[in-house]
């Protein structure tokens, strides 16, 4: 039964991004708050989707700890989910994605109109200075920049290596950072095909404020994030028995227990 309702979440969710893809086509040319509006309205469409076919929700924990006025969010990354649930809770955020998703049918060019930084991740420093340098207007707008500090989504209770994109936007902008967990990847896999029925949870943590040294404040997030995530993997393991949720490998649930 989900494999059926997977079929049917994937048909019906490229079904729904080719055709308000190509309707929303007139909104690319209308001004850039037009267009996110459009996006918003899109991931809407997929997280109701979500929820009707697959029986998967989600709550957000913490976002009045989110700066109004501007500020960087470290987030993990587990999950295509990540990035449909931004636009929705943050309303107009600038998300730091690889370029070459810009060059992605539909999803590429909205999201080229939206506003998001695209870096070239294969051009070392150079890549870095071109992260500040499109990010500073922004800092300027009061958006909040969205950063995955890993690069990459890795799966639950993996961890890779913070990078330094988040360090840089960090000590050149004086912006409060934002550590936030999530544990979509039990419910919605890298390159899964079945997506599996429960509930995603997304929390924002207390702000790191500006002004602390790169050691320290790449230190303190990594620890933050790794442990609330930790946490939110372990209360969704509550569901294995009703859900299936994939387990976590002996040495990822070491690691998870030994963080927490």
């Amino acid at each position: 039964m989900r494999w059926a309702r997977a079929l049917l979440f994937n048909v019906a969710f490229f079904g729904w991004t080719a055709i308000a893809g190509t309707v929303g086509l007139p909104f690319l040319l209308a001004p850039r708050m037009a267009t996110v509006k459009f996006g918003r309205f899109w991931s809407r469409g997929v997280l109701v989707l979500l929820r009707i076919i697959v029986g998967l929700d989600y709550q957000i924990r913490g976002l009045d700890r989110v700066p109004r006025d501007g500020c960087i969010i470290a987030m993990k990354h587990q999950s295509a989910w990540d990035t449909l649930i931004l636009p929705v809770v943050l309303e107009d955020p600038a998300c730091v994605l690889k370029r070459e998703l810009l060059l992605l049918p539909i999803y590429g060019w909205y999201a080229a109109r939206a506003g998001s930084i695209a870096i070239d991740r294969k051009a070392g420093a150079a890549a870095l200075r071109q992260l500040v340098a499109a990010a500073r207007p922004i800092a300027t707008q009061g958006r909040p920049i969205v950063i995955f500090p890993e690069g990459t989504r890795v799966a639950p209770g993996a961890h890779l290596p913070y990078q330094p994109g988040v360090a840089a936007l960090y000590q050149a902008l004086a912006l409060p950072l934002v550590p936030a967990a999530v544990n979509s990847g039990l419910f919605w896999g890298r390159r899964s095909f079945l997506k599996r029925p429960g509930r995603i949870t997304l929390e924002f943590l207390e702000p790191i404020p500006p002004g602390r040294t790169r050691r320290r404040v790449m230190a303190e997030l990594e620890r933050r994030v790794e442990t609330a995530t930790a946490i939110l993997l372990r209360e969704a393991e509550g569901q294995n028995a009703t859900n299936s949720l994939p387990e976590i490998s002996a040495r990822a649930r070491r690691r998870t227990s030994a963080q927490a």
